[in-house]
Formats: C-alpha cells, sequence, structure tokens
C-alpha cells in the first residue's frame, strides 16, 4: 500500500500571520486609547482561532488599567502638567468631581461605563484626595468586567463576521484592519489632551 501524500503546502497569509505578532500588543493599546471596538475586535479574532481568547480578554483588560492607572498618576503628581490642565478645562471635569463627591464608591467602580466622563474620570480622581489603593482595588474590578464583557460580545459576533467574510472574501478583514489602523493613528497623532468626549 503506497504512503498517503502529504498535505499541500499552503502559503501563509500574510494578515493572519501580522495579527498573530502584533495582535496582541495593537489591542492592548487600542483598548488603552479608544477602547470597546478593539475589544470587540480582538473577541471576534478570537472566534476566528487568530487569537487566544483568554490572551485577547488579558490584553483588554491591562490595556485598560494602563491607561487609567497613567492618567490618575499624572493629575496626581503633575497637577500642572499641560495635558491635565486641559482635562479640567472640559465640562464632564466638573461633572465627574460632583459625582466623586455625592457617589464616591459607586463613581470609582462605575465610571469606566460612563461615557460621557470616563475620558477625564481618572485626572478628577487623581486630583481628588481618593486614596491610591482604593481607586486601584475598584478600578481594576471595573475593568475585569469591562474586557470580559466586550470580548465576550466580540465572540458571540464572531459567527456574523464569518458569514460575511465568506460572502465577501479578504475584504471585510481587510476593510476592518484598515480602519483600526486609521483610527489608532488619527487617535495617537491627535494625542490624548486634544480627544472629544463621547456625548453624554
Amino acid at each position: 500500500m503506497s504512503a498517503s501524500p502529504p498535505p499541500a503546502w499552503r502559503r501563509p497569509d500574510p494578515v493572519e500571520a501580522a495579527i498573530a505578532h502584533y495582535g496582541l500588543i495593537a489591542l492592548l493599546l487600542g483598548a488603552a486609547i479608544e477602547g470597546e471596538p478593539f475589544v470587540v475586535a480582538g473577541g471576534v479574532l478570537a472566534h476566528r482561532g487568530l487569537l487566544p481568547l483568554w490572551a485577547v480578554a488579558a490584553s483588554s483588560i491591562a490595556g485598560a488599567v494602563l491607561v487609567d492607572q497613567l492618567w490618575f498618576w499624572a493629575a496626581r503628581r503633575g497637577r500642572d502638567n499641560r495635558w491635565v490642565a486641559g482635562v479640567r478645562r472640559r465640562p464632564a471635569f466638573a461633572r465627574s468631581i460632583a459625582l466623586l463627591e455625592r457617589h464616591r464608591i459607586g463613581f470609582l467602580s462605575l465610571f469606566r461605563f460612563a461615557y460621557g466622563v470616563r475620558a477625564v474620570a481618572p485626572v478628577a480622581i487623581g486630583l481628588s484626595r481618593v486614596p491610591a489603593s482604593l481607586f486601584a482595588g475598584l478600578e481594576a474590578a471595573a475593568a475585569i468586567v469591562w474586557g470580559l464583557a466586550f470580548t465576550a460580545l466580540g465572540w458571540a459576533s464572531g459567527p456574523l463576521f464569518e458569514r460575511l467574510s465568506a460572502r465577501w472574501g479578504g475584504v471585510v478583514e481587510a476593510a476592518a484592519i484598515l480602519v483600526s489602523a486609521g483610527a489608532l493613528a488619527f487617535v495617537l497623532r491627535r494625542g490624548p489632551a486634544d480627544r472629544r468626549l463621547p456625548a453624554g
């Protein structure tokens, strides 16, 4: 009996190779800068088997914690920093201070889900007398819930994405990657101090 022929060699897909090498780093930065769209995209990629699901969730959580801690300590250690000063002039900053004074624990636990104040909340908290340990604990807990929830949403959206991909081929993947890369480049070019706050 003759041996079965070896499976045909398939040239590695360059997009899949790039995702495998740089996807988690891009996801960490995207989660830190823009948030949910990158985390959902990571969940979709995990569903397609391009990234480990646990690593997507971990990178998303790490990105969220990183950006909140950076802004908290920038405010606490550098009150006169020009970026911090720019944040303090925003209307959402006054709303954050008011909410923090009235509902300290609730605000610390939920600001990540409050789109109208999320971008400025860590600065407001850093300028307050909230202990760093209290902020770190509640913020990390919120980031875990946030990261797991939006990673799961992306995973659940995987079948829909696969149907679109089957119909349109690589166009869907290419468009998603280009849009994500363009959004990331745009945000980095503007800088954190110039980002618009979401409505609400």
